[in-house]
This record gives C-alpha cells, structure tokens and sequence, in this order.
C-alpha cells in the first residue's frame, strides 16, 4: 500500500471487515511492525521517535472501569512521564464530560465512554490522531457530539485518521474519504465520495501510486 496524509485534514477511511484499516491504524501507531516497505511518519523515518506525537484510540475503549475518569486520564498520562491536573481536567472538558464527576468509568454510558476515551487519546497533545470506529454503538446525539469534536481537534491543527462503517457520521468534517480493500487503497476522493462503495455503486480509482505515508 502507498499513501501520503497531509496535515490538518480529517481523513475518513472506509473499506469491507478485513480490509486491512485498523491493521493500518495499528501500524502507524507502533503497534504492529509492518511485513515490509518504509514509512515516513511526521517527517521522520525513525517511527519510534515520533510515537510520543501519535493518539490512538482503538475500537475497545482502553479504559480501566474500577478508576474515574480523571484517574484513567491520571494513569495515562503518567506513561508518558508528565501528568498535569489542570490539562487533564481541560481534556475532559473538551469532551463534554465533567472531570469532577466521581462516578466510576464502569458506570459510564456508552457514549461517556467513547468521549472519555477520545480524551485519553489526547493526554499527550498528539499532532496525529488514529480513531478505529469512535462512533461504534453511539446514539444519534453522540454521534453528533463526537463528529463535532473532531472537526473541532481538525480545526485547531491536527491531523486526524478516523476508520468508520458509518458515513454520514463524518459526511460533515471529513476533508478525504479513502476506501480500502485487501490491504490496499482503491479509491480516494474529496468529503466522503468514497464511501459511495458501500451503497454498491462503482467509483473510479484515482489513487497515485507515487503516494506515501508521511
């Protein structure tokens, strides 16, 4: 696979289940060591240098059930050596949550959850965000909420990878929809165009193969 993402865009990446787009989100993220090729990642071939720059957030939540939501932010935060109460509690506001809420994270509703997790996966002030399925078994208003919150991380620079079977969550602040199929991209255009394959419809490719992830 080639690919090149710009910065400051949102990207919405469709494709069939195993298509290869979480294997994708979990190679850029360090996650996964790639079979083969090269990657350039936020200017650096050294990936291991960057990875402090990288939030991830996975189709599970990642979250511990028995802590808050600030003591899970707490903890996080911690393994990347700097833990500051302040920026914390102003992540989790960023999310609509309230970071004085006592309850445990087990208690939390599903789209609490979600938020929360978003939020952890910005403890670290990533230039690059990877989000596997933010918008699974959300209601409608969270759906909303979360789309809004992302156009907003997009606006204030960030440059954001959002894997989704769900369209019209992203129809209003994606900049590039990309579809993949077998570990390749074969189709990507500008908004959401390309999804216009999970309706059946055929599209042309207009991928480069000069393209690279950087």
């Amino acid at each position: 696979m080639s690919i090149r993402f710009d910065p400051g865009r949102l990207y919405a990446i469709f494709g069939d289940n195993g298509a290869g787009k979480s294997t994708m989100l979990r190679v850029i993220a360090g996650l996964t060591q790639p079979t083969g090729g090269n990657l350039t990642l936020l200017g650096s071939e050294d990936v291991r240098s960057v990875l402090g720059a990288i939030g991830y957030m996975a189709h599970a939540p990642l979250l511990y059930d028995e802590m808050t939501g600030l003591e899970n932010l707490r903890y996080f935060a911690g393994l990347y050596g700097a833990v500051d109460d302040a920026k914390l509690r102003e992540a989790i506001r960023t999310v609509g949550l309230d970071p004085a809420l006592e309850r445990y994270v087990g208690q939390y509703s599903q789209g609490m959850r979600q938020r929360l997790s978003l939020a952890r996966a910005t403890v670290n002030q990533p230039k690059l965000l990877l989000l596997d399925e933010p918008f699974s078994n959300l209601d409608p208003q969270s759906s909303k909420a979360m789309s809004t919150l992302l156009g907003q991380m997009r606006d204030a620079g960030r440059t954001i990878l959002v894997v989704t079977h769900q369209a019209t969550h992203v129809a209003d602040v994606a900049d590039e929809s990309i579809w993949m199929s077998a570990g390749k991209v074969v189709d990507r255009r500008a908004g959401i165009a390309a999804a216009d394959r999970i309706s059946g419809r055929d599209v042309a490719c207009n991928v480069s193969a000069a393209e690279r992830l950087s």
